[in-house]
């Protein structure tokens, strides 16, 4: 039987919603979310590391390496692709895989590598695929076949499903194709170091529950199609709104919002599984969750949050209520000498700002905003720099504190990701002037003079809205200085700001982050002082609602 879609690989990790609303004639003409224009940046680099890569592998194989041309029909790359791999070329960069009609699927993989009995797929991507540490089975990038593969004694395998899944579909569309090699299915992924390939066996059970990367791949693409085929052929739809995380960036979320709203549905309130089980509690909507008994016998056990959190929340939705307090006091760890700090970074090629706001009692530094930066595009070794001298400021601070017999707290919001590089850059840039070790990074972060605001927030409200900074801190009054501050932005401003894209460095834009960068210590900053004022007494408590 043939498919009357053909899918890509993307789908098996995209909502089923948005998979039926892209697969439904109805919705071709329906207004959608203008695209995010830092998605379309990180795109390009994407795309320019592929080239990279593609220009590395080109330099030691030669003759042997034949690239698909990308400026012609699909239709003709997929034929160029498979008399490609019908006269046995060794290596073939941008294929277009021939399309599985009975299986329904399409698509591409960014290289071929010719085994002896056929053809494996290998993945170029623009992030991480390894950690510190050993067991990764790898080979490098001048031999990239699995058979060549060893035990990678500096590299573990740093879990990205995503990858894995991609690799499937191009394993099924060889195998329908005829052109897959003969044995156990491997893929392999080479990643932002592109100096070697990382191989996955996708047979093996190393997916939750014992299940292997093609069984999940399979199981999540034949739930796809079905929706896709509903949608096509104007079938029931097997797929209906519901509130997750990827809302946020999808471009069916204006169409979905209307929906969900109108409804009134409870995942305004309690996402993803939790949504999914109260509603098979018949708990469907806000309405129906806010008149539950917080404290009685429960409809259903929630994995998301507290059911009594859930209630409440859903009372605090119907009165628009952005933010409820749990308890009758605050309890926000305060200090003679106070410092908030927040990081930059630009995806994983490093952190090229830390910013502080210093307050409080004398330590004889100026009180106010200092900013560490480098503007040499990263990665960059000035990154050592910048980091060593807001290293050192900061020990210093918290020194001087002490020795007058202050006592010493810096604040951010949500420490992992300051945490992840404030660890990294201690074991990157380990034995350079300045740069403190990584065991001092650690007593730093876990000793009571680091403090995280986000998980104050997060124990001592509720947040009807969500709990970012950006929804959070305008409650306290503190609003940001540039409309269009956020991070997502200030990746596109960061590119212009050290002119990544072959344009002159832009001056303006390094003023527009360190201005972004300030507001949002000032937030932390304000967020504190509202958390700790006698505002709180006029803030709803959850225990009256």
């Amino acid at each position: 039987m043939t498919s009357q879609v053909q899918l890509d690989a993307g789908v098996v990790t995209r909502c089923r919603r948005r998979v039926h609303l892209e697969h439904d004639p109805a919705m071709r003409e329906v207004p959608r979310a203008a695209p995010d224009p830092t998605g379309q940046l990180r795109k390009a680099d994407a795309t320019e590391h592929r080239r990279a890569v593609a220009a590395a592998l080109g330099r030691t194989a030669g003759s042997e390496l034949m690239e698909i041309p990308q400026d012609v029909p699909s239709a003709d790359r997929e034929r160029v692709t498979a008399a490609a791999m019908q006269a046995g070329v060794r290596y073939i960069w941008g294929a277009a895989l021939p399309r599985d009609v009975r299986g329904g699927r399409r698509g591409g993989i960014d290289l071929l590598v010719k085994a002896d009995t056929g053809y494996v797929p290998v993945l170029v991507v623009r992030h991480k695929v390894t950690d510190p540490g050993t067991g990764a089975r790898t080979s490098p990038l001048s031999h990239p076949l699995p058979g060549g593969a060893r035990v990678d004694p500096l590299r573990k395998v740093r879990p990205q499903p995503r990858d894995q899944l991609r690799l499937a579909h191009a394993q099924r569309q060889l195998q329908a194709a005829g052109f897959a090699a003969a044995g156990r299915s491997y893929g392999g992924v080479v990643g932002m170091d592109g100096d070697v390939v990382v191989w996955h066996d996708l047979e093996a059970p190393t997916w939750p529950g014992g299940r292997t990367a093609l069984a999940e791949y399979d199981s999540r693409f034949s739930d796809r199609l079905a929706v896709a085929t509903a949608a096509a052929t104007g079938a029931d739809p097997l797929a209906r709104p519901s509130r997750i995380v990827e809302c946020r960036s999808c471009p069916w979320w204006p169409v979905c919002e209307v929906d969900l709203r109108s409804a009134r549905d409870v995942s305004l309130v309690v996402r993803g599984e939790d949504a999914v089980a109260l509603r098979k509690a018949g708990v469907s909507t806000v309405d129906d969750l806010a008149a539950l008994d917080p404290v009685g016998k429960q409809v259903t056990p929630l994995v998301g949050m507290l059911y009594s959190d859930a209630v409440i929340l859903a009372r605090a939705w119907l009165r628009d209520l952005t933010v409820v307090r749990r308890a009758p006091s605050m309890d926000v760890p305060r200090a003679d000498v106070e410092v908030d700090v927040d990081m930059e970074s630009f995806g994983d090629l490093g952190a090229y700002m830390w910013g502080c706001w210093l307050s409080g009692a004398d330590v004889g530094e100026e009180h106010g905003y200092r900013a560490f930066a480098t503007w040499e595009p990263l990665p960059c070794d000035d990154e050592a720099r910048s980091f060593a001298e807001f290293w050192s400021w900061l020990t210093g601070v918290r020194l001087r504190a002490r020795a007058r017999g202050l006592t010493f707290r810096a604040y951010c919001y949500n420490e992992l990701a300051e945490n992840r590089w404030l660890l990294g850059s201690a074991e990157r840039f380990r034995g350079r002037p300045g740069i403190p070790t990584v065991a001092q990074v650690r007593e730093f972060i876990s000793s009571d003079s680091w403090v995280d605001l986000f998980g104050i927030v997060q124990e001592q409200f509720l947040c009807a809205h969500g709990k970012g900074l950006k929804t959070i801190a305008p409650v306290a009054g503190f609003s940001w200085r540039d409309p269009e501050a956020g991070g997502e932005n200030s990746m596109r401003w960061y590119r212009d700001a050290v002119g990544m894209d072959g344009a002159p460095p832009d001056p303006v834009q390094r003023r527009r982050l360190l201005e972004y960068n300030e507001d949002d210590v000032r937030a932390t900053h304000a967020l504190r002082e509202w958390m700790t004022s006698d505002a709180m007494a006029g803030l709803p408590f959850a225990g009256d609602l």
